[in-house]
């Protein structure tokens, strides 16, 4: 999970509060100067059409649910033990994944830590594993497989009445992209609910921080910055007597048709906030990217991207995995009378004043539940259990076919727009899916104004 720099603020606090008034709102407060006159807030979007999630210690008690998990990977195994701290009365009852030993070992460990015992006849194994877990009765599947696949996977999991939690990003194409808008309009019919990994929704201090960008505490947005710089993630060396599929999937973070490129598999999160807070998709992106240093796959190591909204509105997109190089994982939004920054959790108006930050204490004090990977299925959960049908697919697939645009405009050095990317033909799922060597030269580096 990533870190909040908590950052104070150059004047000290007890210095800013001898000539101001303290109000508070929600989870923050407001900082506002005594006797100063300030204008009436404009809301960009009135309060009751925001969406609010449930973010309780707990989901509400219910019905029992039982849930199945597809991808026993590191993540798939965190959604699994999320889901079961998330509300009392849920298990998990079956397992898939193409490779066995990730099953037989996730069903061993679910037995040792949470003493939860599925039966080898709900273990499957394979690339139609997915099928296989959501045939049975479960009532939620949890989809953790790598990103390529996830559109496919929750396409089933409606046309078999699943509610489904997806990891994100849930689209590395543009094929992946329709199918999830097509199978989310069919989820709708059947009043089946989906969250999605974008855990920054389900995070107490962005909640709150978008509640105050709405009421207008920063005016209209007018542009923005977004950052996730890291060092790199992790690769696989290749061993002997796997074949090439094999290796591509145990390694899938570094290929650009399992993960999508960083861009998409990680940087989603800022991107999707950016257009989270400002209600809107960009209209087109420019953008330019490189590969120094990755050891494996087939992916960039960097990327910059101009993404440009109706009227005129410029987001900034930069995403690096480099070792050594500065690192820096926040949103900065600004506005026509002030600007939000989730580096510290503050708004500031246009004199650099601190007019809100968000009280992290008081979250400690109200709340035990503090991890917004759990409180995903909090929200989740409350929601089935109340029959109040929630469905984040659109804006997830929305904001992964974002970060898709603006990787292939970085991959060709050409301006890409909204309306070319969503209608393209694109489709990163290979003709064949079985462990087997494939053409490995289909597999390259993207080479900017190359025409290929």
């Amino acid at each position: 999970m990533e870190n909040q720099n908590k950052q104070s603020n150059n004047q000290s606090r007890r210095e800013f509060l001898s000539n101001a008034a303290l109000l508070t709102l929600g989870a923050g407060t407001i900082l506002s100067a005594c006797g100063e006159k300030k204008d009436q807030l404009v809301p960009l979007k009135p309060a009751d059409q925001l969406y609010i999630p449930t973010l309780t210690d707990k989901a509400v008690d219910g019905a029992p649910l039982k849930a199945g998990l597809v991808g026993c990977g590191g993540r798939g195994r965190g959604a699994a033990y999320n889901f079961l701290d998330a509300a009392d009365n849920v298990t998990i009852v079956a397992l898939g994944d193409v490779f066995e030993d990730r099953v037989k070992g996730f069903q061993k460990e679910l037995k040792d830590n949470k003493q939860i015992d599925i039966p080898d006849a709900n273990c499957f194994v394979g690339f139609d594993a997915y099928k296989k877990v959501m045939d049975t009765d479960i009532d939620v599947v949890l989809v953790a497989t790598p990103p390529v696949f996830r559109a496919e996977h929750y396409k089933y999991a409606v046309e078999k009445g699943k509610h489904a939690f997806l990891e994100k990003p849930i689209a590395v194409d543009a094929v992946g992209y329709r199918t999830l808008i097509a199978a989310a309009k069919q989820a709708a019919t059947k009043g089946l609910c989906c969250v999605t990994g974008t855990q920054r929704h389900h995070q107490r201090c962005y909640v709150e921080s978008y509640k105050q960008v709405q009421a207008g505490l920063i005016g209209e947005i007018t542009g923005g910055n977004v950052y996730w710089n890291q060092n790199m993630l992790w690769y696989r060396t290749r061993e002997n007597g796997w074949s090439d599929m094999e290796w591509m999937i145990k390694d899938w973070v570094n290929w650009k048709w399992l993960s999508g490129d960083h861009i998409v598999e990680q940087h989603v999160h800022n991107i999707d906030v950016f257009n989270w807070f400002y209600g809107k998709k960009p209209i087109k992106a420019t953008a330019f990217g490189a590969r120094h240093r990755r050891i494996t796959g087939d992916q960039y190591d960097m990327f910059s991207v101009d993404f440009e909204y109706e009227g005129g509105i410029h987001m900034h997109s930069m995403c690096r995995q480099i070792d050594g190089c500065n690192n820096n994982v926040s949103e900065f939004i600004q506005g026509t009378k002030g600007s939000w920054n989730s580096a510290d959790m503050k708004i500031r108006d246009l004199q650099g004043n601190v007019i809100w930050e968000y009280d992290w204490e008081k979250e400690k004090a109200d709340w035990k539940q503090n991890d917004p990977y759990t409180l995903e299925h909090v929200n989740l959960i409350t929601c089935i259990r109340n029959k109040k049908p929630i469905c984040q697919v659109e804006e997830t697939a929305i904001s992964s076919l974002c970060a898709v645009m603006g990787r292939e405009a970085a991959y060709t050095g050409q301006e890409v727009t909204w309306d070319q990317i969503s209608s393209s033909e694109l489709n990163y799922m290979p003709a064949k899916l079985e462990m087997s060597n494939v053409d490995m030269s289909a597999y390259t580096v993207p080479v900017p104004g190359s025409g290929k």
